[in-house]
């Protein structure tokens, strides 16, 4: 959890929070107050701050402001494709719809949203699961608003258009501001008081057709967000570097090579690790989960990657990708054949 916290992030959706609620009449000092970033930040598009930091100027707002229904809502219709920077070029061009799940589930660090998602595929639908536990209760709403009307609204621009057949379930106590926002913003159903936030298409859905279709500049884009991650990644110590060589690597390494490759002991290693709020094991699961992901998009069998990567049987590489993903990789392999243009 507290390595979740100090992810950074561009300032640029801090600062579109502290211009919707300077709108508010709320004063900079209220929405600043102890997060540790400066007015002249905000005004520099190349800083950085933490996720923790941009959930504290979320605290302050709903706080000084009153978090009544709607309030997030209205903060993230204020958040336009076009702050994304590489990532927004990177989903505009993505071929399918799936691609752009795809692209945006993986890259989603560089998106408004502070919160974790990953695409389940259940029966005959593709759902994206919302996960804010890192979120806490007081602003959960305010989040949640937020993140819904920035996702609607990039979905409706960037597919020149509503979703077809679009099921929207949130985690939020019935208001019927929540059901006009969802028919303003494209959802054929909203579902409310759900057990947790869900946004479902059919799964034939995942290969519509996208009107700005490039796969040449999906690739390229998609490869400058994972450079943009990985930057960031490796100035957060040396859980970074360790994700970092384990990329490098291509399989599963032990602490024993890693520990050589940054010139410290496995002692060391471990004990920095912890003092990051986080585990040897904890990154190889992260990382090892990302490259089996890759290679069965690129189309290698079940056994291949079992093989690649290290597990002493296809069994015990199905039940561990079980546990990241929710589905087989057979099934995943499937689905997604196919897609690695813009998969870096």
């Amino acid at each position: 959890m507290a390595e979740e916290l100090e992810r950074l992030r561009s300032i640029t959706s801090t600062a579109l929070l502290v211009e919707f609620a300077g709108g508010r009449g709320l004063s900079l000092p209220s929405i600043l107050r102890h997060t540790g970033i400066r007015e002249a930040d905000l005004r520099n598009p190349d800083a950085e701050v933490t996720v923790g930091q941009e959930i504290a100027v979320m605290r302050n707002i709903a706080v000084e402001a009153g978090d009544e229904p709607g309030l997030g809502l209205l903060a993230g219709m204020n958040c336009h494709p076009a702050g994304l920077g590489v990532l927004g070029f990177a989903l505009m061009s993505c071929p399918t719809f799936g691609h752009f799940v795809d692209v945006a589930v993986r890259y989603l660090d560089l998106n408004f949203t502070v919160v974790a998602a990953k695409v389940e595929f259940e029966g005959s639908e593709a759902r994206l699961v919302r996960d804010d536990r890192i979120v806490p209760d007081e602003i959960r709403r305010f989040a949640l608003e937020r993140d819904f009307a920035v996702v609607m609204g990039q979905l409706q621009e960037m597919l020149s258009g509503p979703l077809p057949d679009l099921r929207v379930e949130l985690a939020l106590e019935p208001h019927p501001i929540y059901e006009a926002f969802g028919a303003v913003l494209g959802a054929n159903a909203v579902v409310l008081g759900a057990p947790r936030s869900v946004m479902a298409v059919p799964l034939a859905t995942m290969g519509l057709p996208l009107p700005r279709a490039n796969a040449t500049m999906a690739r390229f884009y998609a490869h400058q967000c994972a450079e943009l991650i990985q930057k960031r990644s490796s100035r957060l110590g040396v859980s970074g570097q360790v994700r970092e060589l384990l990329i490098h690597h291509g399989r599963l390494a032990d602490q024993t090579r890693i520990a050589a490759d940054l010139d410290i002991s496995v002692r060391t290693l471990r004990r920095r690790l912890a003092d990051e709020g986080t585990t040897f094991r904890e990154l190889s699961t992260e990382t090892i989960g990302m490259l089996a992901e890759e290679l069965l998009v690129a189309g290698l069998t079940v056994e291949q990657v079992a093989d690649r990567l290290g597990y002493s049987s296809v069994s015990a590489f199905t039940s561990a990708f079980r546990g990241w993903k929710g589905q087989s990789p057979g099934h995943f392999g499937r689905v997604h054949r196919g897609r690695s243009l813009v998969r870096v």
